[in-house]
This record gives C-alpha cells, structure tokens and sequence, in this order.
C-alpha cells in the first residue's frame, strides 16, 4: 500500500523535505521534517525509522533502525489545518566509512469514529489511514560520489506503473503498460558517499535504425517520474535504469549518456 498512500496521502497529510541529507556529526547531523494536516479531522501519528539496501535492479531491502536516530517527538497529533515538526537526530557511529539510507516512516493511527448507520441497521465504520516516507541520507564528512556509466544498450523498456486506487476502477487492476523502445543504463558509484541520479540532467546520444542522429535531454523532472529519486548506494552500489526514447536505437551504433547539472 506504501506507494499508492504516498500518493493518496496529498489529500490529508503532507510530509516535507521528502528527502533529507545528514552529515555524522555537528550541525548537520540532525533534520527538520514537517507533518501537515489537510485533512478534515486530527491527525495522530507516529514515526519509525528503517535502513534501506538497494539492489542493482532498483529492489528495496528495510530492515528496523530506530536505534540510529533519535527522534523528536516520536508520536503526536496535528490538528486540523496545523503542522508538527519531527525532530530526527543521528545518533549512530560518527566515523562511518561510507553514507548510510533510511526512511522515516510517518504512519497515521487510527481514532475513535462515530459509526454511520447502514440500511440493514448495522454499524459501518471506514477510515482511511495514510503512511508516508521520508528519505534520509547520512554520510562521512568530505565524503563524495564518484558515478561512472558502465553500459548502454537499446532494448524495449516497460514504463513505471502508475498507481491508481482499485475502488476507483472497480477493483480490477489497470492493464501492464505496453513496452516501448528505450535503453538500459548501468552505471556504478564508487565514491562514498550516495548519488541522488535525479539531480542530474541526462543527455542520451545515439543513431536511430534509420541512421539519423539522435539526441535527448531528461530533466530532472523527467528523472524524477521515470526512476524516482535514483538512488546509487556507495562503495561500489551499482543501478539498471531503464529510459523510453520514443524511437528504436541502432545497437550496432554507439549509444552514450552524460550527466549535467
């Protein structure tokens, strides 16, 4: 449910940075995320912290992590129309090799309803309860990146699903998308600290199969909806992307890609 609430949760709960960079120690050790409430009634919480592994094919692994961080307050309740802000403090090793991920988990707990009335006389109760996660990032003073793009290959790429809330479609699920042309990029982070590939502006060169020149410009934006944030872990942490190109690249020609800022 975690993916399609992190959309739905815009209408009752908002969670802000989304993404948060820490540092081991001093003033940047600790981050200011903010719960809001747009909701029509109060807002209990309560906050969990979780390590996060990812695997080259963009496969998440969380295991429980609450004893890096301290985090202030642990729980609370955001009126209506208000915000609270969570206090998050890294309280791990201060000499790591290499940076660290975790979501913050913000979980929205169940409240004593009146129950309404069905026709057959009986009570029925619906609440709808939101989770969203933040990211958080720690790394080692001085630590840096260091991306380096191992392969591009033409190949027929599946765009992301999107998440849509099965009573809005009759409980079926919406058909898989249809694969398109695209390529696959492999790139690898050998530096210590973490890469946030969305931050990044790709520029993709290649010859299309009629041999004509191909070129084209992702934003960040782009990046964004296609891969999310992009996470490349450190210590050689390792990612296949794949990005739709709308035309069929030649693979016997050569296919590049570059980051800019």
């Amino acid at each position: 449910m975690a993916g399609l609430l992190v959309m739905s949760a815009a209408w009752a709960m908002r969670v802000s940075p989304m993404v948060s960079e820490l540092t081991t120690t001093g003033a940047g050790s600790a981050a200011r995320i903010e719960v809001g409430n747009i909701g029509s009634a109060a807002l209990p919480f309560e906050t969990m912290i979780t390590r996060m592994e990812i695997d080259a094919d963009g496969n998440i692994v969380e295991t429980p992590a609450d004893e890096d961080f301290l985090v202030f307050p642990p729980q609370g309740v955001v009126p209506v129309g208000g915000r609270q802000v969570v206090r998050v403090q890294w309280v791990g090793e201060p000499t790591i090799e290499a940076s660290h991920a975790y979501y913050l988990w913000v979980k929205q707990l169940p409240v004593q309803t009146d129950p309404s009335t069905s026709d057959s006389g009986g009570s029925l109760s619906v609440q709808v309860l939101y989770t969203m996660k933040a990211l958080i990032v720690v790394a080692p003073p001085g630590a840096q990146p260091k991306v380096e793009v191992v392969s591009v290959t033409p190949a027929m790429v599946t765009p992301p699903t999107p998440d849509i809330d099965p009573s809005l479609s009759g409980d079926e699920a919406p058909p898989p998308p249809v694969a398109v042309p695209g390529v696959e990029i492999v790139v690898t982070n050998t530096g210590k600290r973490y890469a946030l590939m969305s931050g990044a502006t790709w520029i993709l060169e290649g010859v299309d199969k009629s041999g004509q020149a191909f070129r084209r410009e992702y934003t960040s934006d782009d990046i964004s909806q296609l891969v999310g944030v992009g996470y490349l872990a450190p210590l050689d942490g390792k990612r296949t992307f794949k990005l739709p190109t709308g035309v069929e690249l030649d693979p016997a020609q050569p296919v590049s890609v570059r980051f800019a800022k």
